[in-house]
C-alpha cells in the first residue's frame, strides 16, 4: 500500500467515526428532547412544526409538509390538533385570500421557547468541561458542516 492509499484509508476511517458520532449525538439529543417534551402537551412532530413556524414565520400547510417531509394530509391533521390546542391558527393571506397560512400563536411560541431554553441548558451542562475556545471552534465547525450539507 502506498502513502496515498494509506492516507485515504485513514481519512475513510475518520469519516466513518464522525458519521457514527453524529448519529449517536443526534440520538441522545432526540431522546433528551423527548424527555423535556414529556412535561408538555405537545408531541414531537408538533414541536418540529412549531419550531419551523417560529423560525420561518407563517406558511401554508404545503410548505410545512415539505419542511417536515410529511404527507399533506398528515400535516393537515397535525395543524388541526395544534389549532384545537390554541398553539396555531389558520389565517387568510392578505395578498391572496385563497391562500391560508398557519400562524404561530402566543402559547405555541411560549412552549417552543421554553423547550428550546431547556435544551440549551442541557447542552450548556454537557459542554461545561470544554474551554471557551473549544466551544467556539465546535460551533464554527458545525456551522461549516451544516452550510456544506445545505448546499448539496
Amino acid at each position: 500500500m502506498n502513502v496515498r492509499e494509506h492516507r485515504n484509508e485513514h481519512v475513510n476511517e475518520v469519516v466513518a467515526d464522525i458519521e457514527k458520532d453524529l448519529r449517536y449525538i443526534s440520538g441522545i439529543i432526540k431522546q433528551h428532547g423527548r424527555e423535556i417534551l414529556s412535561n408538555y402537551t405537545i408531541t414531537p412532530p408538533q414541536f418540529i412544526a412549531l419550531q419551523w413556524l417560529l423560525e420561518d414565520g407563517d406558511m401554508t400547510i404545503g410548505e410545512l409538509s415539505n419542511k417536515m417531509y410529511l404527507a399533506f394530509s398528515t400535516t393537515t391533521d397535525l395543524v388541526d390538533r395544534m389549532e384545537k390546542s390554541e398553539l396555531v391558527k389558520r389565517v387568510k393571506d392578505p395578498n391572496d385570500r385563497r391562500v391560508v397560512r398557519i400562524h404561530l400563536l402566543e402559547e405555541g411560541e411560549r412552549i417552543i421557547e421554553e423547550v428550546i431554553d431547556k435544551r440549551q441548558d442541557y447542552l450548556q451542562e454537557v459542554l461545561k468541561d470544554f474551554s471557551g475556545e473549544e466551544v467556539v471552534h465546535l460551533r464554527e465547525n458545525l456551522r461549516k458542516l451544516h452550510q456544506d450539507m445545505k448546499r448539496d
